[in-house]
This record gives structure tokens, sequence and C-alpha cells, in this order.
């Protein structure tokens, strides 16, 4: 088997931005009961026209040029989203022309939040099969799209972005850990009702706000702890690391008090807990990318770190990885 390491990292973020005040204009909710609760500060919206294949572009490219390879050296493209430009072509499909690639293959998937997790595993079993030596795996939302700006406890939440990596074969192998999980049982906790063949778009559906993402808050967010910590652990012990020896740590960017409580977990220094939540809010998939492409850009995390990462989301579902960068 050959070994895969992670050789370029990118994000790229919406120039429109909402900031807490935008939300105490439009809903009964304030900047210091949004920081307080979330940790969050500002989101980015899609401009009009703009839509998840644009973002993972500006993404993709950012990642490319710090690998240093061009677009035609990439063999497979992924993309974790749940807000695809249309149902089908795949916007993977869409990425791959619009970068610029050969007739590489390009697909979608969708696992709402994990999804950077997911993809890291699925682009690191492509690469060790053998099947394929150069992957661009990204994951990217436009979460406005789908947010109820009536909703009060949801609207305040969401934004949108999307991150990528560039997955190589390796004579060291780099991605040293996975676990992953899913509950389905748990399908109504967050959700978008809506749109799919269960209940297709009609003239019913859309007066109902039928799509538009629906959550417990307080229900995911027990479970959310105990699943990202279940994650990171099996993940640490799939890669033979104590969770304490971890350079860094990046939980999803969703809320601060559950990222806290992995980080305790973790038993980790507060300076060792990968943050920017503030930044950009809850970006679905593409938040663990971000944190981690901003570290590393900004000198934090350096080659040679033991990065563990963890995650939970629609599905229900959860992930954890252990990565040398």
């Amino acid at each position: 088997m050959k070994g895969v390491q992670i050789v370029g990292t990118g994000h790229y973020l919406p120039k429109e931005v909402l900031t807490n005040e935008y939300f105490e204009k439009i809903v009964d909710t304030s900047d210091e009961w949004i920081r307080t609760r979330t940790g969050m500060v500002k989101r980015h919206r899609v401009a009009p026209g703009e839509a998840t294949s644009d973002m993972c572009v500006e993404a993709a490219k950012n990642a490319l040029d710090m690998a240093g390879m061009k677009p035609e050296d990439i063999d497979l493209i992924m993309v974790g989203t749940v807000t695809p430009d249309m149902l089908f072509p795949a916007t993977g499909a869409l990425v791959q022309h619009k970068l610029g690639c050969r007739n590489i293959p390009g697909f979608d998937f969708e696992i709402g939040c994990s999804g950077f997790i997911y993809g890291l595993a699925m682009g690191y079993s492509f690469i060790t099969s053998g099947l394929y030596k150069n992957v661009l795996m990204i994951a990217a939302d436009a979460l406005t799209t789908i947010t109820d700006y009536t909703d009060r406890n949801t609207c305040v939440l969401f934004g949108d972005a999307a991150s990528a990596v560039i997955l190589t074969s390796s004579d060291k192998n780099k991605l040293l850990g996975f676990s992953l999980g899913a509950d389905g049982s748990q399908d109504k906790i967050l959700y978008m009702p809506g749109g799919g063949s269960k209940i297709p778009a009609t003239e019913e559906s859309v007066k109902n706000r039928l799509h538009y993402i629906k959550m417990e808050g307080q229900s995911v967010f027990k479970i959310a702890v105990e699943r990202m910590i279940e994650a990171l652990k099996s993940a640490c012990d799939m890669a033979g690391i104590e969770p304490s020896k971890l350079d860094y740590i990046i939980p999803h960017q969703a809320n601060l008090r559950i990222m806290d409580a992995v980080r305790k977990f973790a038993k980790l220094d507060e300076d060792k807990l990968v943050n920017t939540l503030a930044e950009h809010g809850n970006t679905s998939a593409s938040t663990i990318g971000i944190a981690f492409d901003k570290f590393v850009r900004d000198g934090k995390i350096k080659r040679g770190n033991l990065i563990g990462m963890t995650v939970f989301g629609a599905g229900l579902s959860w992930g954890g990885a252990v990565v040398e960068f």
C-alpha cells in the first residue's frame, strides 16, 4: 500500500459579510446573545449568481498553488456538499471543467458537516488502492441558500465557503487514523425536509418552508459533544497516539462550547485549539478545511505537526482523523 500526504490546502470565503448586527435588524436577537452562545461574529454569503462550484474552483486554485501543481496534474475531483449547483450534473464535474482539468472523474458526496473528514478518508482509500495518485478533495456549501431567515434559532449560525486539499501518494503515510460513523434513526434532529424524492418541490412545500434547514439545537449540542469526542479518540487509537500528544486539534467550527469540550477531553491547552469560528460561522463541510488552511498559511501549523480533527453533522454523522502535516 502506498502512503498518502497533504501537499496543498486552500479555502475561499465570499465577499459579502453578515455581522451579528445584521441579524439584530431582522430577528429578535442580539450581538451579545450570539457571541456568548455560539462564538460567532461574522458569516459570508455568496453573491447573486455565485454558485457552490464557483467557490470550489477558488479554493482549489489556492490549494494547487500551495502544492506547486497545475489542474492537469489532478487525477480525481471529489466535492462534499449538500448545496450542489443543481441535482445533476455533479458539482465535481462542473469544477473539473471550470478549473481546466483533463477529462478526469469528478463526483459529489453528501454527508453534511462531516464532509471534510469523510472526503479525506475516501481520498486516502483511492490513493492507497493505487487507483489514483493526485486527488483534489473539496468541501463546500452555500448554506445561506437554504437558511430560513425568519427562524431566529438557526439563521444566525450559517455561512458560505469552500475548502480544498490536494492529496498525493507518498513513501511515508501521513494520514494516520480515521473514524467514521452515522445514525440514520436520528434524521429529524438536523435536516432539510423538502427538495428530495420524498417531498419534491411543490407550491405547498415552498409555502410551508420545507426547503430550509431544520434543527433541534439542544439535541444536536448534546450528541455532537459525545460523538466528536468518541470519533477523535477512535482516530487517535488507530494512529497509536494519545490525544494529549497532538500539536493541534481542529474540531468542526460550529459552536465554541462544543469545541472547548473536545479540547478539554484531549487535555490540550487553549492555544492548541484551532478556532476560526468568529470569522465565518458554521459553513458545514468546509469548516475544518478553512481552519486548517488559515493556520497553515499563518505559520502556526508546520510540517511535521500532528493534527487531530473531529466533526459532527446531519445524518446524523460524525468523523475523526489524525493527520501529520
